[in-house]
């Protein structure tokens, strides 16, 4: 029979807690935790956001930049702070944001801006389904009065309908504030359905998530549709800056581009971009947001054109990036520095936050690009990110 891991169902956060828990480790491993058990934070600060807290997880952290941002909410020079264990990483971000400050920054616009919870209804047969549709889209106000109800910030925008079959899949779209908000919706939702059973009885049963809200999951009706913020990055580069940073000349970088893009297509990827995860993730990472949010979160449709001066125009749309500045992990001490760095935690800061991560990711773009162009990936990797000690 397993040794259950120890708990205190009175208070679980505290530092004795921690210490019995590392102990067991030992006892039941072997394995004594010398670095998951040095940490600065207070245990209590993380109830919510971890069950049998140990310790924590030393992510090596970079800063990069500044990045020259040109949005509506964040305006100005910013330095990002990227946690990663890939060298050469924040060296070839640092290296796009050098680049991008010599051609007046980077144009950063939040168009959408939705989270989804995605109930499914079922009925006997599709005509019982359609009909039910024209009732929600009738009840449209009253299913918004009581799913907002639950939340303060959380605002119902419209409902999606999809149906298949003898099934209804409704796509309730929220705007959430400065939180990510999957709980807050997945709450809102669950009452505007209870709601629903009571005063629409005829289906036979309803799931509150049918999979259309492809929660951790990228999906093409996010591309279309968004989840979380839609965050379009654009700059235009002379030829003359590129070859001075990049040491490539634009029309060979634009050259290369649609090289990359045909194999990009021959592989059926659902990203064209160069490696959008990598700068995500690290600033999820840095500023405590919902790292399996990634999946969805890291993908981009990325447009480039070539005009007659040599003028190298790119531009990047994120889709669905779900980025908080408040709740969850964000209160974090760590997490929390990190966002105060870039003025970006606490209310009215989730698109500000965005338009720094969309500056960030297309900075990268433009470096790795060029890089495996010019033909020193291979070397600057050798140079910064070999550590096989």
């Amino acid at each position: 029979m397993s040794t259950r891991i120890p708990r205190d169902k009175e208070n679980d956060y505290t530092d004795e807690m921690a210490k019995t828990r590392q102990q067991f480790v030992k006892e039941q491993t072997g394995i004594e935790l010398e670095h998951v058990a040095k940490y600065s934070i207070d245990p209590a600060v993380t109830a919510g956001n971890i069950e049998n807290f140990v310790g924590v997880a030393q992510v090596p952290m970079g800063l990069a930049g500044p990045v020259l941002v040109n949005g509506e909410h964040a305006q100005g020079e910013f330095y990002v702070p990227l946690a990663t264990a890939e060298g050469t990483l924040v060296a070839s971000y640092n290296r796009g944001m050098r680049m991008l400050r010599d051609c007046g920054g980077v144009t950063v616009t939040v168009v959408d801006d939705a989270m989804q919870r995605a109930p499914v209804f079922i009925f006997n047969d599709a005509r019982e389904a359609r009909d039910f549709g024209k009732w929600v889209n009738e009840n449209f106000q009253s299913i918004k009065e009581v799913a907002e109800t639950t939340t303060s910030s959380g605002k119902l925008r419209n409902i999606e309908q999809y149906q298949a079959a003898r099934m209804l899949h409704c796509r309730f779209n929220f705007t959430t504030g400065d939180a990510a908000g999957q709980n807050m919706v997945s709450k809102a939702t669950y009452f505007a359905c209870e709601w629903i059973k009571q005063n629409y009885p005829k289906f036979q049963k309803y799931l509150l998530s049918g999979g259309m809200d492809t929660d951790k999951k990228h999906s093409h009706l996010n591309t279309l549709h968004t989840r979380g913020k839609r965050v379009i990055a654009e700059a235009k580069i002379p030829r003359d800056v590129m070859i001075k940073h990049m040491g490539v000349p634009t029309e060979v970088a634009f050259k290369m581009r649609t090289v990359a893009q045909t194999g990009i297509q021959m592989a059926g990827a659902i990203n064209n971009g160069a490696h959008s995860p990598n700068g995500i993730t690290a600033m999820f990472i840095a500023t405590g947001q919902d790292v399996a949010n990634v999946a969805e979160s890291s993908s981009i449709v990325s447009y480039g054109e070539l005009d007659e001066e040599g003028n190298y125009y790119v531009g990047i749309t994120i889709p669905s990036l779900i980025c908080a500045t408040y709740g969850g992990g964000t209160n974090l001490p760590t997490q929390k520095e990190c966002l105060e760095m870039m003025d970006c935690y606490g209310a009215g800061k989730a698109h500000k936050l965005a338009e720094i991560m969309g500056a960030t990711v297309l900075c990268g773009e433009f470096s790795l690009g060029a890089a495996i162009v010019a033909g020193d990936w291979v070397s600057s990797h050798d140079q910064y990110g070999r550590n096989r000690k």
